[in-house]
C-alpha cells in the first residue's frame, strides 16, 4: 500500500500489523510486529473506578456519580477494557474488587486527590510558608523612598521570601514581557500590549547641595541657580535634559560637569563642592533621613511632574502571592490598606 493510499484509506485503530510480506527501506522482510499508537487516557475513568471502589457497588457509584445504573455498568466494562482486569467479579450477591483492583486502590485515590488539587482555584497563600524569590526593576526613587519599608514588611510576612531588585536598562520595552521581572516600578511610560499598570504616587524635582552651599545664602533665583555647576543624572549618559530647556526659555544655561548614572552616585559625589543636583523630591526626603550632609531646595523652574508606578504581566493577576506583594507595594505609597486590584490595562 503506497503512502497516498493510506491516507485515504485510514481507519481509526489501536494498533498498526506490518505482515511478512511488508519490506523495510532496505528491501528486506519484516516479520509481524504490532506497533501500538498512542491514545490520551479517559481521566474520568479514573474518578468511575475511585467512586467503585470506594462503594464497592455499581448501583451506589452509579447514585454517587449522578449517572444511570445501566451506564455506570457500561463504565465499568471500559474500565475493565482499559485496565485488563475484571476489576470486579460477582460472588453470591456482592460485588467483590480483585487482587488488581485493591492494589490500585491507593493509587486511584491519591491520583484523583492530586487532580483535584489542581484544578481547584487557588487558595489563599500561606505566607509564612511561602518560598518565592520575586524579580523587582525599580528605580531610584521607589527604592530610596519604599525599599527599606517594604522589606521590613515582607520580612515580617514572608520571612522565606526573597526580594531582588534589578537595576533599570538603557532599552526597557520588553522589561516584563521577557519573563525575568515578576514587577516594575519606575516612571510611568508607554508599555506593552496589555501589561497591568498601577499608579503609585507622584513626586517632583528639587535641587540639592551640601548644607553650607553658598546658594542658601540669598534667594535662589534662575539666573543664582544656573551660575553653579552641576551634576546631571542619566544612565544614557547625557548631560542635559528638561532643566536645560527651561533654563533656556528664560535665556539662561547651566553647566553640567559631571554625569552620573543614578541620583544616589549623584548624591555622594556632591561631598564638600560647590556643585548642584537635581533629584525627585521623595529621593532628597531618604537622603535627609539617612543623615547626609545635604539640603533641598525648591527648584526656580517649571518642571513637570513624574508619576510613578507598578506594572506586572497579565500571567500575574490572579496569582495570589503576587497580588500579596503589590498590594503591599501599593499600601506602602499610598497609605491604602488592601489596594492591590484598582489597575487598569493598557493596550496598543
Amino acid at each position: 500500500m503506497h503512502a497516498h493510499e493510506g491516507a485515504r484509506n485510514a481507519v481509526p485503530c489501536t494498533s498498526i500489523v506490518r505482515s511478512t510480506h511488508d519490506k523495510d527501506h532496505s528491501g528486506s522482510r519484516l516479520s509481524n510486529y504490532n506497533f501500538p499508537i498512542m491514545q490520551s487516557p479517559d481521566l474520568n475513568l479514573l474518578f468511575a473506578l475511585d467512586v467503585l471502589l470506594e462503594e464497592g457497588s455499581v448501583v451506589s457509584a452509579a447514585r454517587r456519580m449522578n449517572l444511570s445504573a445501566p451506564a455506570m455498568s457500561r463504565t465499568l466494562a471500559r474500565i475493565r477494557e482499559t485496565v485488563g482486569d475484571p476489576i470486579f467479579v460477582k460472588v453470591g450477591r456482592k460485588m467483590v474488587p480483585t487482587p488488581r483492583a485493591l492494589a490500585l486502590r491507593e493509587q486511584v485515590r491519591q491520583a484523583v486527590q492530586g487532580a483535584r488539587r489542581l484544578l481547584e482555584p487557588e487558595r489563599e497563600v500561606d505566607l509564612s510558608s511561602l518560598k518565592r524569590n520575586f524579580n523587582l526593576h525599580a528605580n531610584d526613587v521607589f527604592i530610596s523612598a519604599f525599599g527599606q519599608a517594604l522589606m521590613e514588611r515582607v520580612c515580617a510576612e514572608a520571612p522565606h521570601v526573597l526580594l531582588r531588585f534589578s537595576p533599570e536598562r538603557e532599552t526597557e520595552d520588553t522589561v516584563l514581557e521577557d519573563g525575568k521581572v515578576d514587577l516594575y516600578i519606575s516612571a510611568m511610560r508607554p508599555m506593552g500590549r496589555d501589561l497591568h499598570v498601577q499608579s503609585l504616587f507622584t513626586t517632583k524635582f528639587v535641587g540639592m547641595a551640601r548644607d553650607q552651599h553658598p546658594i542658601f545664602e540669598h534667594e535662589i533665583t534662575p539666573e543664582r541657580f544656573a551660575r553653579y555647576d552641576q551634576i546631571s543624572v542619566s544612565r544614557r549618559g547625557r548631560a542635559s535634559g528638561p532643566i536645560d530647556t527651561a533654563l533656556q526659555r528664560l535665556g539662561l544655561s547651566r553647566r553640567v560637569s559631571l554625569v552620573a548614572p543614578t541620583f544616589h552616585s549623584g548624591v555622594f559625589m556632591l561631598g564638600s563642592s560647590d556643585l548642584i543636583l537635581t533629584v525627585p523630591e521623595h529621593v532628597a526626603w531618604a537622603v535627609r533621613r539617612m543623615g547626609v550632609r545635604a539640603r533641598h531646595f525648591e527648584l526656580p523652574l517649571p518642571l513637570e511632574t513624574v508619576v510613578v508606578v507598578q506594572a506586572w504581566h497579565p500571567r500575574f493577576q490572579s496569582d495570589s502571592a503576587h497580588q500579596w506583594l503589590r498590594g503591599i507595594v501599593r499600601e506602602l505609597c499610598t497609605g491604602e490598606a488592601g489596594a492591590n486590584s484598582g489597575a487598569m490595562v493598557l493596550s496598543k
